[in-house]
């Protein structure tokens, strides 16, 4: 999912090792990030988020803008019940029946994101194709990045269609390699 958190209240149920590997994506996104968890991980507790130590309830999710459930399924169905209640989205973490929302493999790099999701089917599949991803990404990515930046105000005050644009920006590319021939 692409989301713009920042400065949003974002509620995660469940502080072990699978809650805690969800809150750095959350970080840094900028999220306002309170824990909600009878006993919370050591990573949990280093990350400096808000932590309110006991078990969940449905109101917890009050001003809340997204939600990830990271507990065992039970509480995980009344985390996801009391999203629906308040048209929240839900990432249950492994638990697709119990989630509204799905977050795949991500790799980030030189302000590209690509995201690859199974619809919370398979994740070790999509972790093994974001792994893949980000091997065949070119080293040049932060160039090509800084091309495609700088070539679009041109296109936008030029009124160049979308369907233009692409065969522009791999023009622009090529010649990147042929500069360095």
């Amino acid at each position: 999912m692409f989301l713009t958190l920042t400065g949003r209240r974002v509620v995660v149920v469940g502080a072990g090792p699978v809650g805690a590997s969800k809150l750095k994506a959350l970080l840094a996104a900028g999220a306002d990030v309170t824990v909600v968890a009878p006993s919370i991980h050591p990573d949990v507790e280093a990350a400096g988020v808000r932590l309110v130590r006991r078990e969940f309830r449905p109101e917890d999710l009050d001003d809340a803008w997204f939600v990830v459930a990271a507990a065992p399924p039970e509480v995980n169905r009344t985390v996801a019940a009391a999203g629906e209640a308040r048209r929240l989205f839900v990432n249950a973490v492994d638990d697709p029946p119990n989630a509204s929302a799905y977050l795949g493999g991500v790799v980030r790099r030189a302000g590209v994101t690509l995201a690859i999701s199974t619809d919370g089917q398979a994740p070790a599949l999509a972790g093994l194709l974001r792994e893949a991803f980000d091997a065949m990404l070119p080293e040049e990515l932060d160039e090509w990045m800084a091309v495609a930046r700088d070539i679009r105000p041109e296109w936008r005050r030029d009124q160049v269609p979308m369907e233009a644009r692409r065969p522009l920006l791999l023009q622009a590319l090529n010649q990147l390699y042929e500069a360095k021939r």
